[in-house]
């Protein structure tokens, strides 16, 4: 599996951990969000949550690398 497949597996999994847990955590009974508003909600803060992969080709060859909210600056993986 090369690096550019394997980042978009990885965006794809943080993504769909982060809305399942946020479409389950946000309950009608507190939010009062009802209908389409419950998956749209949870699509936005997983979007705005979600740890971003990248591959990048470098002179040293092709490096994955990683940006989350809650990591300053960049993180290179492989």
């Amino acid at each position: 599996m090369t690096l550019k497949t394997k980042s978009i597996v990885y965006n794809f999994l943080g993504f769909a951990v982060l809305f399942t847990i946020i479409r389950f955590a946000v309950l009608p009974e507190f939010t009062n969000l009802t209908g389409i508003l419950l998956p749209l909600t949870a699509f936005v803060v997983a979007t705005l949550l979600a740890p971003k992969f990248q591959a990048i080709q470098t002179n040293e060859g092709e490096k994955l690398f990683m940006k989350w909210l809650f990591i300053k600056g960049v993180k290179q993986i492989k």
